[in-house]
């Protein structure tokens, strides 16, 4: 299994990018105001009640045991992924926990906006959401038995504010952390009426301040402003077993674990070993699925290869699945980010005209087999996302700020353009040189140029995936029709990141994960003061007001009806000011995987697969290894 894939499913996170972000609305009243609550939700009561023994899902007696091999992009170069500084290896998370680390409570993996106990067992908060409490469990503790104390919850609040540009901002209106007792703290807040503050306190990950605080083996003292490879001390499920830098890292399975009989644990993280390997070649990195002993499980962002690669030997002869897991989380934004800190991109209409170039519907029916679908909201796939002409509440909240609003907004549908003949190409690609004529741009000796300067219009789009060609390329193509120059460039993952931390692109692609309750996390994407804060969301450079004003809104929405007028709001500005060029989504998530597993015969239906709660089946696994002698 790819590494970003499991950060993606496991830590949003989200999930770190759709669990662990976007979670407000009111807290519903399952206890009177300051009296301890244990799973909290920000929907409604979580359907297993206030005595949350395990998911539903799970086998409960998962067999313990075996190697879970996974393939990694890239390099690696170190164990502290809460700083800008370089490249976080397999198993960590610069949102959340990872493997290693645990957070304060855990979010669901079955539930949307539900949260369950962790480290803390419970929490509470008064009638004006201006401060919430958590109680630490006395069980918690670090994997050198150390107790895990109110000390190590305040100085990691105090650090990750400090060091992460996403916690920073995710936690921007809690002032301080402080022990009022052994066993709980409270967290402060500098507003009133933020519903989802007290809830995504939880998110907070945990870090051992004795260890960061201490010196290593050589008697240097640590510095958790800095990338170190040396194995850090945590509390989670596993530990780091060995290493090569930059080329693999294998995780064991703590057998002593204090939290593996706590709900969210019972029945998951049944390997023994989670084994990443690190191959910079995506077309190596497939055969080294197709042989085994390498890569267990493939996740398949490819609707094309979904379709038609799968012939090789072992596939052919049973020994590698294909299966589809649907999921009812949101799907996600998936775009061409352009990067507004460049002038060329800050004209909307330019942004407008590169828009009016994508043809999504001739690559979806040559290259993904029609399994695509064209994204065009910001919150796919539920009752956050806009559509058909403002009204209502979402009506009265844009008529606030119309005059700095697209008048088309209030009087035309958003529709994408639609390449279903030869003739709207020859439409869609008009419209392009109308829009950049607005603009200011001319095409002179069959280059776009600008008018005053007479600078052609050139842009480079900057990625890391070795076979993004296939989408970006017939974009490209496109442009150089209207006198546009497009190039790609691909790069090793560790560039990429920096380079992404830094802002230093014209154009990238890029997903953006939605939650059903977005929240602080929005001011991260869209904000002005992330704009220019390296390490941020913010990856289109946006500072708008009316942005800044309605994510706002989202923040401090009084209940779910007025959520979902404000997140209309934001994505109808967000879609009108064409800050991205949308791409597509999938409601189905696509895994391949060689048959050495048990699973439990239910998955969940939100997040679509939890291989967290997957077990080794070993007559399998020796059968396979008999007959692939490869790999491990």
């Amino acid at each position: 299994m790819r590494a970003g894939w499991k950060a993606t499913l496991h830590g949003n996170g989200f999930i770190a990018a759709l669990l662990a972000i976007g979670v407000a609305t009111a807290l519903p009243t399952l206890a009177h105001a300051d009296e301890w609550r244990v799973s909290s939700s920000l929907d409604a009561e979580s359907k297993y009640g206030t005595d949350f023994k395990r998911y539903d899902y799970v086998n409960p007696d998962a067999p313990k045991g075996g190697t879970l091999n996974s393939v990694a992009s890239g390099s690696f170069d170190s164990f502290n992924p809460y700083i800008v500084q370089g490249s976080p290896a397999a198993g960590f998370a610069s949102f959340g926990g990872g493997i290693l680390y645990e957070t304060l409570m855990e979010q669901s993996r079955d539930e949307p906006s539900v949260s369950h106990p962790l480290i803390a067992d419970a929490f509470k908060y008064p009638d004006d959401f201006s401060s919430v409490t958590y109680r630490l469990d006395p069980r918690a503790k670090w994997h050198d038995g150390t107790p895990i104390t109110t000390d190590d919850v305040i100085w990691s609040f105090n650090v990750l504010k400090t060091n992460s540009p996403m916690y920073n901002r995710y936690y921007t209106n809690v002032t301080e952390a402080v022990a009022i007792s052994d066993r709980e703290v409270e967290f402060r807040f500098d507003q009133k009426g933020n519903r989802e503050l007290p809830k995504i306190i939880g998110d907070l990950v945990v870090l051992p301040k004795h260890w960061w605080e201490g010196t290593d083996k050589n008697g240097k003292k640590r510095d958790v402003t800095r990338p170190t490879l040396e194995a850090p001390l945590g509390s989670g499920p596993y530990k780091l077993e060995s290493f090569r830098p930059g080329s693999e890292i294998i995780w064991s399975r703590v057998p002593d674990h204090w939290a593996a009989d706590i709900g969210v644990n019972v029945g998951r993280n049944n390997f023994d070993r989670r084994r990443y390997v690190y191959i910079q070649d995506e077309s190596a990195a497939w055969q080294a699925f197709t042989k085994g002993g390498i890569e267990d499980i493939e996740a398949e962002a490819s609707a094309r290869r979904w379709m038609t690669v799968y012939n090789f030997p072992a596939f052919n002869a049973g020994d590698v699945i294909k299966r589809e897991f649907k999921a009812t989380a949101y799907q996600n934004m998936q775009g061409f980010i352009m990067n507004l800190r460049r002038p060329m991109f800050q004209d909307r209409k330019v942004r407008e005209a590169l828009t009016y170039a994508f043809d999504f519907e001739t690559m979806n029916r040559t290259q993904s087999f029609g399994l695509n679908v064209r994204t065009d909201s910001y919150f796919v796939g539920g009752d956050l996302a806009s559509s058909g002409l403002p009204q209502g509440a979402e009506l009265e909240i844009l008529n606030e700020y119309k005059d700095q609003l697209p008048p088309e907004l209030f009087t035309q549908e958003f529709k994408l353009p639609v390449y279903e003949t030869p003739q709207s190409e020859r439409q869609n690609l008009r419209k392009a040189i109308e829009l950049f004529a607005e603009a200011g741009w001319k095409i002179k000796d069959g280059k776009m140029t600008n008018e005053k300067t007479g600078a052609p219009f050139v842009f480079e789009i900057l990625d890391s995936r070795q076979g993004s060609e296939s989408t970006i390329n017939p974009f490209i193509a496109n442009l150089r029709k209207i006198g546009v120059t497009a190039s790609l460039r691909v790069i090793d993952s560790s560039q990429y990141i920096n380079r992404v931390n830094g802002f230093d692109y014209d154009v990238i692609t890029s997903v953006l994960p939605q939650s059903s309750s977005p929240g602080n996390e929005q001011r991260d994407y869209w904000g002005s003061q992330a704009a220019d804060a390296q390490g941020s969301r913010n990856y289109s450079g946006i500072k708008n007001p009316v942005v800044d004003a309605l994510v706002d809104r989202i923040i401090f929405a009084t209940d779910r009806d007025d959520l979902v007028a404000a997140t209309h709001a934001l994505d109808r500005v967000l879609l009108w000011n064409y800050y991205i060029v949308p791409q597509f989504s999938r409601p189905n998530i696509f895994l391949a995987y060689w048959n050495k597993f048990g699973i439990p015969d239910k998955q969940p239906e939100y997040l679509g697969a939890d291989i967290d709660s997957w077990w080794i089946d070993p007559e399998k696994e020796k059968a396979l290894a008999a007959k692939y002698k490869s790999g491990n």
